[in-house]
């Protein structure tokens, strides 16, 4: 009832269906012939109607998806289509807010919210019931600079309610933007990374987020190539190096 609809399903049979045997390495080798049950929760579509949207991708117009480069990512090009989206990201998070879920933000490569300068112009146009989704790969890519994350973290680090924790290689970052590449050949070819295995200082954006009693998830994530860099190994890698930064501030 309401808005909100839950699903849960058996990402097992997902997995099989879709032929993406590379998941059970995450999963510790687990047994392909048991059940993991996924619990995923949706917007019905009479919610989306409420903000006049047919689907997500009336609002999202991503790119990262296909294979456009980088730089054709869409924009917003006047104050007003800025306040325009930020008043219905603003509706949605106070609509899911009230039924107990807070709305974070996640800027993305190769959507409108990508760059540290658009991260601010939306933080500053929505209300407090948004927060937001910091990811430290996207935005160290979007910046082209690893230095980044950690001051646009120290920045908005009262409105952060999620972190996705990813690593990045620069000179995979140059190259893509050298070359004009798409976001998933980015992907592909090794702009990101599992935490300590690239240039991102997560000893810096750890203690900035434990300074400001922040109690969230930390996200273990490395959009890769998993013939190179298999998934189970790298997670178990990126998890080592946060779990030794944490305790370190404990």
């Amino acid at each position: 009832r309401g808005g909100l609809a839950a699903r849960i399903y058996d990402k097992t049979e997902e997995c099989r269906k879709r032929n993406n045997g590379w998941l059970y390495d995450i999963w510790e080798g687990g047994d392909p012939g048991l059940p993991v049950w996924r619990l995923e929760f949706q917007f019905r579509r009479l919610v989306l109607s409420e903000f006049h949207l047919k689907g997500v991708e009336e609002v999202a117009d991503s790119i990262q998806g296909n294979a456009s480069p980088l730089y054709k990512r869409p924009r917003f090009y006047h104050p007003g289509q800025w306040r325009d989206y930020a008043d219905k990201v603003t509706a949605l998070a106070r609509h899911t807010l009230s039924r107990g879920v807070r709305l974070a933000y996640h800027h993305h490569m190769g959507s409108y919210v990508e760059t540290p300068s658009d991260v601010d112009q939306l933080m500053a146009l929505v209300g407090d019931e948004v927060g937001l989704l910091f990811d430290s790969g996207h935005m160290s890519f979007a910046a082209t600079d690893e230095n980044a994350a950690p001051a646009m973290l120290g920045k908005h680090v009262r409105r952060v309610c999620h972190v996705h924790c990813k690593d990045v290689r620069p000179q995979v970052i140059r190259m893509a933007r050298n070359r004009n590449w798409s976001f998933l050949e980015s992907v592909i070819n090794g702009a990101f990374t599992v935490p300590g295995d690239g240039a991102v200082d997560f000893r810096t954006l750890l203690k900035l987020l434990h300074d400001n009693a922040y109690r969230g998830w930390l996200v273990v994530e490395a959009e890769q190539d998993p013939v190179v860099a298999p998934s189970y190994e790298y997670a178990d890698k990126g998890y080592r190096h946060l779990r030794g930064l944490v305790e370190g501030l404990a």
